[in-house]
């Protein structure tokens, strides 16, 4: 299942930015930008924006991406092999690619919520084409 590609270069941004997200909190520790009893609870003080930045980035890449990954454990379960799907699911990652960059690195809100709602269209042609195909 070619489906199979798609998923996995997900997987690894979310790999790479939770890597991110470690080394992070590491580094804000190291330069005693915050106190190591906030990581405790998550409470009582205000890490460094760029903690914050890959933070909500790896919580926004376990939120919509779920209903990727559902789609993506259909088509297999199910034996489907389209090559629209497959190119949807290559538009949808990409566009999480490009809204991890951005959310990262300048985190202008108005170009990540157009990639956002992009990636939200893309995904949704993938449930709709999974909804023909097997209907």
């Amino acid at each position: 299942m070619d489906i199979i590609y798609p998923i996995f270069a997900l997987v690894l941004l979310t790999f790479m930015v939770a890597t991110a997200v470690g080394i992070s909190r590491l580094r804000s520790l190291r330069r005693k930008e915050i106190s190591p009893k906030y990581y405790a609870l998550m409470t009582g003080d205000t890490p460094p924006e760029y903690v914050q930045k890959l933070g909500r980035n790896f919580s926004n890449l376990l939120e919509m991406p779920v209903l990727f990954y559902v789609l993506g454990v259909l088509v297999i379960a199910l034996g489907i092999n389209d090559a629209a799907l497959v190119n949807h699911a290559w538009l949808y990652v990409g566009l999480r690619f490009v809204h991890s960059a951005i959310h990262v690195t300048y985190n202008n809100s108005i170009h990540r919520l157009i990639v956002f709602v992009l990636s939200v269209m893309a995904l949704l042609a993938m449930w709709i084409q999974l909804f023909h195909l097997v209907g």
